[in-house]
Formats: C-alpha cells, structure tokens, sequence
C-alpha cells in the first residue's frame, strides 16, 4: 500500500480532515523561506488535535540547529525532513530519524544525490530545481526513480488527483507526498481536492494489487 504525507498544513481542520481521510502523515514546515511556515505554536497545537497513528514529520531548509532542536523539544516530530545542502551527518546530528529530499531539477543529473545520505531513513524525490525549496508544484520524470536503492523513496513535486495513480504505476514508490496538489492557496487545503487525491491513490493501489 502507497503511504500518504501531506505537507504544508497551517491549520487543525485540514490536518484532522486528511486524518479522517486516511493519510497516514502530515508535514509541518518551519523553515522561513516557506510560504506554508508555521510557527512552534501553531505546530504544537495541530500536532495535539491529531488522532492516534498519524506521523507527524517537521520540515527544515538550511536552517539553524538551534531551530531543529528547539522544534524537537516543543513539537515532538516522528520524522525531521531537511530539504537544502545538509550532509548526512548534518543532518545526523540530531539523533532522529529524517528524510532527505532530492532536488530532481535537473533531472538524471540529480541521480548521483541519492547516495549522498545513507543514514537517511527515506528518500523524498521532488521535482524543484537544485536550491530551490520544496511544495512548487513541479514534477519530474517519473521514470527516472531508481529501483536499487536500499531506502524507502518517496515522491513529491506536481502531484495531483489527476497524475498521481499514474506517478504511482511509473514510480512504485514507498510514499507519495502532496502540498499544492491538494491546496486553494499555499498553506490552505482544499477538501474536495485532499479527497480526491487521496480517493485517487487508494484506487492506484486496489488496480496494482489486481495486477
């Protein structure tokens, strides 16, 4: 079965709705070069409405290991995610499980990347240029997801209730993860299309398992 991360939630109602839904996680962006930033206290308090079950993954871009770590001790995360220049042991450094994002810009270019982090317990593959940060609604090709790679991947950049059965047929990724597929506005989730994306992975995998 395709894990579901939706990144970027800003407010409880969303993150509960996808909950319901059956997303199995939720992202919370705390770096500022994001237009979804959330701060400390609003994170804490989407993270205690949450039910039971439901992963809670905090993202960072270049920033500050006092940021990381103050984020650690106030909002709890089950996952850091850091999506800039971090090394693996950067990113080590905090004791906690994380994902690394690939910037998949450039393409197969991007490939050799993914070797980069072998501490990193996933993969994110996204779609958006090398520095450029994440939830821009880019995709990339598909094809181009390894399959000899010991790590979970998942797949981010562009994806949408429209694309994403097929994304999930061309990738077979551990994990799709959906930001401004799913949005009216950045930060703000839009519930038919969270629905939908949802509804529309869960049918991707009842027609594989049939396969």
């Amino acid at each position: 079965m395709t894990r579901i991360k939706c990144c970027g939630m800003t407010r409880v109602e969303d993150a509960l709705l996808a909950a319901q839904l059956g997303a199995d996680a939720i992202g919370l962006v705390f770096t500022a070069r994001s237009r979804r930033r959330v701060s400390v206290a609003q994170a804490q308090t989407i993270v205690r409405a949450l039910p039971p079950f439901v992963g809670t993954v905090a993202l960072f871009m270049d920033d500050t290991p006092a940021l990381v770590e103050e984020v650690i001790a106030t909002v709890a995360p089950d996952l850091l995610q850091f999506h800039g220049d971090e090394s693996d042991e950067w990113c080590a450094q905090f004791g906690r499980r994380y994902l690394k994002a690939i910037a998949m810009g450039e393409g197969a270019a991007a490939l050799r990347r993914l070797r980069e982090h072998p501490r990193a317990a996933a993969l994110l593959l996204d779609g958006h240029g090398l520095g450029e940060a994440g939830g821009s609604g880019k995709a990339f090709d598909w094809s181009l997801m390894p399959k000899d790679l010991a790590q979970p991947l998942v797949l981010a950049g562009g994806l949408h209730a429209g694309n994403v059965a097929e994304a999930i047929r061309v990738a077979r990724p551990w994990a799709v993860d959906v930001a401004s597929g799913v949005e009216s506005a950045p930060g703000i989730k839009d519930a038919d299309k969270l629905r939908d994306f949802i509804a529309a992975v869960r049918a991707a995998d009842a027609c594989g398992s049939r396969i």
